[in-house]
């Protein structure tokens, strides 16, 4: 019977090796006792900067009877173990209903990506169609047309493409859901490439440099398992009778040919919420779209050797130490309209001007594997009710929104100067009032430029950053000083809608033969959140349809 132990320190100079000696330490038993053992979790803790720690978790068993074993659970931080064990089957059982027309699936980011491979795993030979390109096409579009050239392709850029917005992000795959898919998850990216480290770190990630390749496995698997994932695959409209998705309308030079009406099999919607022409179309179409509350800010960057003098003192710059990365939340600062909060922290990282139209810049984090930047950031922002931004109302209210955002990243774009340049104005210049100048070191591979942020952002995010920020810097000395730099702006943290989906069936309501999920359904929060949802959603489908012959 494993147990696990948790809370095992380590000193940041201790080899890992010796956290056997450490559980057996706890356990009170010599370490040629422990018959295996499995790392599970590990995590830095840097509450005392005078005693920075290791900890893990631990899995074991021990050469003892059953007996003795169980009266170890009664024991402070010892309880029974899942992980050595034997885990139960969670692929789901296929229904028997007949499946007239393969699976589609719409948009190839992490939702879409793993629903297809779960439902090519089981047979179901699904056809995605994605409106970006593959990967190694992607990856030149990027670094050479964009940021080179500043040649912006509304089909293929940092967020439409194999991977979604994802493959262009730091990778991070630390989530609130607790869920046993999370698992499953973590599992397949490391047997498409990933390090296995994300495995057992408490806040894992991959990086932008290893994505692609890890992107581009997954689908390989799914085209051996019988499935097509088709590139250039714009789906513009749709056809619904009676209620139901008979059939999706696609463009563009890829598989089907352009132009064509693909009569649809059960239909997964994962197309992330930068696809905003496609939300347009299927409001048009009847699909409910429901305006929800949505994060919206700015990104803040400092460099990262004064983000690890915050969270490790004078152990900063330790080679065990991985660089250091933070969450802060300013609780209703005075004349806040609510909490201001970090947001996708990118320790070693870039800021990054996304956009999927033309002429608008929507900052973004990322960073590679190493996270060796010279500079880390964070989104900083707010919650905002679509209903207090004085919109009409009414069925519109989430397109609504949608415009307004895109006012703001228009904004965005014209403060840096109209040519993908980030507009930036120091944290304590923006308390101040004062224009920012003076030599500009930032980590935007596209550059920045100087701005006055106060007219580049709403009212309601600049009165709470000027709250917030003071709140800030006495957490972390210097976070709102000269060092800090803000960015405008940060418009995708969340969907500001929601397609609106039965909680059983998992069809959009109004609209059956639809299956939203993801992102940009309005229904996860992260790569790992959204890859969930697809898998769970696959699954409906699987327990519904028989394979097809």
């Amino acid at each position: 019977m494993p147990i696990l132990l948790r809370n095992l320190r380590l000193g940041f100079d201790e080899p890992e090796e010796n956290v056997l000696r450490a559980a057996a330490r706890r356990l009170g038993v010599p370490e040629t006792a422990i018959r295996t053992y499995a790392l599970v979790r590990r995590s830095v803790d840097a509450r005392r900067k005078d005693e920075i720690v290791f900890l893990y978790q631990v899995e074991l068993e021990l050469d003892e009877s059953p007996a003795s074993q169980r009266n170890r659970l009664r024991r402070h931080h010892i309880r029974q173990a899942t992980w050595l064990e034997p885990q139960p089957e969670q692929e789901p059982v296929p229904g028997s209903s007949e499946l007239a027309r393969r699976p589609i699936v719409i948009g190839f980011g992490p939702g879409g990506m793993f629903a297809a491979l779960r439902l090519a795993q089981l047979g179901y030979k699904p056809v995605v169609l994605e409106r970006g390109r593959d990967v190694r096409r992607r990856h030149r579009d990027v670094l050479q047309r964009f940021f080179r050239e500043r040649d912006f392709d509304p089909s293929s850029n940092l967020l439409f493409g194999e991977g979604g917005a994802g493959t262009y992000s730091d990778g991070k795959l630390h989530t609130r859901v607790n869920d046993p898919l999370c698992r499953c998850v973590l599992e397949t990216l490391y047997h498409h490439g990933a390090d296995p480290d994300i495995l057992i770190n408490a806040r894992p990630h991959i990086g932008s440099d290893r994505l692609p390749t890890i992107c581009t496995r997954i689908r390989r698997k799914i085209e051996s398992l019988g499935g097509e994932v088709s590139f250039e695959c714009h789906v513009d409209d749709i056809r619904v009778i009676d209620g139901t998705l008979d059939a999706v309308h696609v463009t563009g030079p890829g598989y089907p040919p352009c132009g064509t009406w693909l009569e649809a099999g059960p239909t997964i919607l994962a197309v992330g919420h930068s696809a905003r022409d496609t939300i347009r179309m299927l409001q048009k179409r009847g699909v409910r779209i429901d305006a929800k509350p949505f994060q919206m800010g700015v990104r803040i960057e400092h460099p990262q050797a004064m983000v690890d003098r915050w969270q490790y003192g004078t152990a900063a710059g330790h080679p065990r130490l991985p660089p250091a990365e933070y969450r802060v939340v300013a609780k209703r600062a005075a004349g806040s309209r609510g909490d201001v909060f970090s947001f996708c922290m990118c320790p070693g990282g870039m800021i990054l001007p996304t956009a999927e139209t033309p002429g608008r810049i929507a900052t973004n984090g990322a960073s590679r594997s190493s996270r060796s930047g010279s500079f880390a950031n964070s989104g900083l922002v707010i919650t905002i009710d679509p209903e207090t931004l004085g919109h009409e109302g009414g069925a519109n209210l989430a397109l609504d929104t949608l415009a307004w955002l895109e006012r703001w990243e228009q904004a965005a774009f014209e403060g840096g100067g109209g040519n993908y340049r980030v507009p930036v104005q120091r944290a304590s210049d923006f308390l101040l009032g004062a224009e920012s100048d003076g030599q500009l070191e930032t980590s935007c591979p596209l550059g920045a430029q100087w701005a006055n942020l106060a007219g580049l952002i709403p009212q309601p995010v600049a009165e709470a950053l000027r709250s917030a920020l003071p709140v800030l810097d006495r957490k972390l000395p210097g976070y709102a000083g000269g060092e800090g730099l803000i960015a405008a702006t940060e418009t995708r943290a969340s969907a500001a809608f929601r397609v609106v989906r039965d909680p059983g069936t998992r069809e959009a309501d109004r609209t059956a033969n639809l299956y939203p999920v993801g992102e940009g359904a309005g229904y996860a929060g992260g790569i790992v959140s959204a890859a969930v949802d697809g898998i769970k959603t696959a699954d409906t489908i699987i327990q519904r349809y028989a394979p097809p012959r």
